[in-house]
């Protein structure tokens, strides 16, 4: 995890410049629920009806 300070200008100084992606990312890594299954489906033999569920669940797609 990242230790800037998620308050500070300083530690984002390229935050005015983000797309909405950018920010829906930053919150997403940093969400533990989302961690705890990512670790989840990287433990796992990554079964199709697994990651598909992970998908759904998070709102993701992934590039082929």
């Amino acid at each position: 995890m990242p230790s800037a300070d998620w308050r500070s200008a300083k530690a984002y100084p390229d935050a005015k410049d983000a797309e909405a992606v950018d920010i829906a990312w930053e919150w997403l890594r940093r969400n533990g629920e989302y961690q705890r299954d990512y670790m989840a489906l990287a433990m796992s033999e990554r079964s199709g009806a697994m990651a598909d569920h992970f998908r759904q669940q998070w709102g993701l797609s992934f590039r082929g």
